[in-house]
């Protein structure tokens, strides 16, 4: 297929998944239940962490834990008391436990107090063409205070070579604004050229059968091969197609 040809079909694909309808499915179903800035964030952030699996199961545990938080999570994560914690007891989702939980409200309480919010931390350490490295900073600082060694492995860092999917998927969902009412557009010091595609099993099988890809491994290498051949496609938004390729595996077994 000529590179023409491609971008017609990849943009005709995209067009066919990135509408409102996706959205029931996915789990970006759960910060959509939110209006405030701050809420849309944390409950996005918290959902992406656990996105891997089954995703009506993702959808059942990211609810039960926005149910836990009282609804409001961000007042919940800036006004909690150490006894309030309990709430969370027993939460799991696969390997990410209640501890695992307890941690990451404690860490963002000292984001949003300490160093100005997520979308700063991320703005602060972000690259013109790349918001990678500040991934592997935002790891840094997000486990800066006393934490398990076990809770680390579920913010991922692309300079350990880790495709750090669900991360790229939540920095997808604040800074693209494409007027579909999918992605939020909340973070407007960020531009979608920065994005990298959330590369999973999905996306990675249908981009290595559409011949875009070609490293086997879904690490962070396959996800700058992949960014470089996208941003040909479409320098501005090059992760638009994140629909397509995502659509395409998912939904169609392409």
């Amino acid at each position: 297929m000529k590179q023409s040809e491609l971008k017609s079909f990849l943009d005709f694909k995209t067009e066919q998944y990135n509408t409102p309808e996706f959205i029931d499915t996915d789990p970006i179903k759960i910060p959509h239940q939110f209006s405030k800035k701050e809420d849309i964030e944390i409950a996005g952030f918290l959902t992406a962490t656990i996105a891997w699996g089954n995703r009506k199961s993702i959808l059942k545990n990211a609810n039960r834990l926005m149910e836990m938080l009282d609804r409001s999570p961000y007042d919940f994560v800036i006004n909690h008391k150490e006894n309030d914690l309990e709430n969370l007891l027993g939460f799991v989702h696969r390997t990410f436990n209640e501890n695992d939980l307890i941690y990451f409200i404690t860490a963002l309480k000292n984001i949003y107090l300490n160093h100005g919010g997520l979308e700063t931390v991320f703005t602060k350490n972000a690259q013109k063409d790349s918001l990678q490295p500040a991934i592997h900073e935002f790891k840094q600082i997000f486990f800066e205070l006393p934490h398990l060694p076990r809770t680390q492995k579920h913010v991922s860092d692309p300079f350990k070579n880790s495709a750090a999917k669900r991360i790229n998927m939540f920095l997808r969902w604040m800074v693209r604004n494409d007027h579909t009412g999918v992605d939020f557009g909340l973070w407007e010091k960020l531009k979608p050229n920065q994005l990298s595609c959330p590369l999973d099993v999905h996306s990675g099988n249908v981009a290595r059968k559409l011949n875009i890809l070609k490293r086997k491994q879904n690490d962070a290498k396959a996800v700058i091969e992949l960014d470089a051949f996208l941003r040909k496609l479409d320098p501005q938004d090059p992760v638009k197609y994140d629909f397509a390729l995502f659509g395409l595996g998912v939904f169609e077994k392409y």
